[in-house]
């Protein structure tokens, strides 16, 4: 995985660096202070992944991914920030995920794990699953991949994907059946791509939301599920680790 680093602080693009140096999946590494400079960065090297500052003078890490939209090979951007309140926005802007400084190795593996699980197949040829879909009379295939979460209604599931939204036939026990692995289930009507997943947050009212890659939509959790949830969340490295 080719990662660039983005922030004007030197100290913290030498922490990251030694970080990074010490994960096994990381190839190619380089930094620059600037979002121009990064901007330009990409256009010429394409990284998989940036790791951006939020807070920069000139081009920030919000105005920078927003321009990473207009490019064709667009990376995956995880936000490194000292302050807590960018996350909803970092969120709205598609981020794999928000780390706080200064940065943990467990967590940054663990934020490099999510990028990579949402990066496009880089094998046109591998076994990547599909969900059958339609709307307005037209059936077609959405790839697991760019589901953000699946909501059961009366009679179809409506799933909400990178491209909108469509419908499908087949229920949320029969997707949870099909595909233990990828999915978790948030509340008895709701599930999500575990990829998706990136935190939990409060209400205000008692109840919990779920945070979730790529989509501003914070669905809730039901107190039954949360339990199953946050192994989800607190699991990730020990399964990793696990022979």
């Amino acid at each position: 995985m080719r990662i660039l680093i983005v922030d004007d602080e030197p100290l913290a693009r030498a922490r990251l660096s030694t970080l990074l140096g010490q994960c096994p999946e990381v190839g190619a590494i380089e930094a620059v202070a600037t979002g121009e400079a990064a901007l330009a960065r990409c256009a010429k090297t394409h990284p998989d992944l940036l790791l951006a500052d939020i807070n920069m003078p000139g081009m920030d890490g919000t105005a920078l991914t927003r321009r990473l939209g207009d490019q064709p090979l667009r990376p995956q951007v995880i936000f490194c920030t000292a302050y807590e309140h960018f996350a909803a926005q970092a969120f709205e802007l598609g981020a794999a995920d928000y780390l706080l400084k200064p940065v943990r190795l467990a967590r940054l593996r663990e934020a490099l794990e999510r990028a990579r699980r949402l990066r496009a197949p880089q094998h046109p040829d591998a076994a990547v699953p599909t969900l059958s879909v339609r709307m307005g009379g037209s059936e077609h295939r959405v790839a697991l991949d760019e589901v953000f979460y699946l909501l059961a209604g009366d009679k179809y599931v409506t799933v909400h994907h990178a491209g909108g939204e469509d419908l499908t036939d087949i229920s949320l026990r029969q997707l949870e059946q099909q595909y233990p692995d990828q999915l978790v289930r948030l509340h008895r009507s709701c599930l999500i791509p575990r990829q998706r997943l990136l935190g939990l947050a409060a209400n205000g009212e008692g109840g919990t939301l779920a945070c979730l890659a790529g989509t501003d939509a914070t669905p809730h959790v039901s107190r039954r599920n949360l339990p199953a949830v946050r192994k989800v969340l607190h699991g990730r490295d020990r399964m990793r680790s696990s022979p």
